[in-house]
């Protein structure tokens, strides 16, 4: 986005506020794999570097003690933030999950909808999501991500303000896939680069509340390598059914449990071009993945959308930015890093 952010006053009792990072808060060109979605034009997502020292200074620091204590910051009030035009749109086109499928476990199928009860259905999904933690403004925080289907085999992606708020990119960023409990089973991977859409980089715009991440390798492995990556999709229409996923930590979660939500979306009526659907998560939840053609016998689906905010009068409905052109356009960023 070009020129300076044309910003619009939101009135507080109409939009309510954002779910944050703890609010619902939590090299070289390569070669594309098969099934990514084309490159839809020049990438402007914006890109954060993280030093090597830092790198090391996050793994070290994000404990089973301070996982367990990191919790939600206060919900965030969005009366300056800005909401631009519509997402802009373009060819719909998916990227294949590339997680592995063995091992499932026979469950029956999980309630659908569902407003926000504990995942028992196993299967890929359990690998790929995980938490998010970070410092933000000296506070020990965290937020929702998922791995996905990458050229780098290194790519999260969560929500843009669980990797930049209030004018400041997050410090101490690391990713848990699988976690609970404390427990990192699959280990903490640290970012390199931490990257989020033009728009809300620049002003914080809710439709484009998207971000990204490129971890290191860990052990000379590379993360979906360990836990597999999902789908995604994009510029694919609204009023789908969809699964959302996540760690609240606001209560009445206590962020160690895996939750989801499931059901067919709208798109929203009010201030923003999201999609919405009926969810009860809380802080901690941000960046969580949501998912069309989700198939519950594998765990694996095509992400399209994350866990993004609430307004303060429907506070049994989340709501997720449109993945359009610019989102797609992170997501090539983020994977040819």
């Amino acid at each position: 986005m070009r020129g300076t952010p044309r910003t619009r006053r939101i009135p507080r009792p109409a939009l309510g506020v954002l779910i944050g990072a703890t609010a619902l808060f939590t090299a070289g060109t390569l070669a594309t794999p098969a099934g990514a979605a084309p490159e839809p034009g020049p990438s402007t997502a914006r890109v954060h570097s993280v030093a090597a020292s830092a790198q090391q200074q996050a793994r070290d620091f994000w404990t089973p003690e301070r996982m367990r204590s990191a919790v939600p910051l206060d919900l965030l009030d969005a009366d300056a933030r800005s909401t631009d035009a519509a997402p802009r749109a373009g060819r719909p086109a998916t990227v294949a999950p590339t997680a592995p499928t063995a091992g499932t476990a026979d469950v029956g199928p999980a309630a659908f909808p569902n407003g926000g009860g504990a995942w028992t259905g196993g299967g890929a999904v359990v690998n790929t999501a995980g938490r998010v933690f970070f410092t933000y403004q000296g506070r020990t925080a965290s937020c929702s991500g998922n791995a996905v289907t990458s050229a780098n085999k290194s790519t999260v992606i969560t929500a843009g303000h669980c990797v930049k708020l209030e004018g400041a990119w997050h410090t101490d960023w690391v990713f848990v896939p699988g976690y609970h409990d404390g427990q990192a089973p699959h280990g903490r991977w640290t970012a390199t680069k931490t990257l989020s859409t033009p728009q809300w980089t620049a002003s914080e715009d809710i439709n484009y509340d998207v971000g990204a991440a490129v971890v290191a390798p860990l052990d000379g492995q590379r993360l979906t390598d360990v836990v597999g990556g999902q789908g995604l999709a994009f510029n694919t229409g609204y009023n789908l059914r969809m699964y959302a996923f996540g760690f609240p930590a606001a209560a009445p979660y206590d962020g160690q449990k895996f939750i989801y939500c499931s059901g067919t979306t709208n798109r929203d009526f009010l201030l923003s071009n999201d999609h919405g659907m009926g969810c009860d998560m809380t802080g901690g939840s941000s960046g969580g993945p949501w998912f069309t053609k989700f198939d519950e016998a594998t765990g694996t689906g095509l992400q399209s959308s994350v866990n993004s905010f609430k307004y303060n009068f429907l506070p049994n409905r989340m709501y997720g930015p449109y993945f359009g052109t610019d989102a797609q356009n992170l997501y090539q960023a983020a994977q040819s890093s």
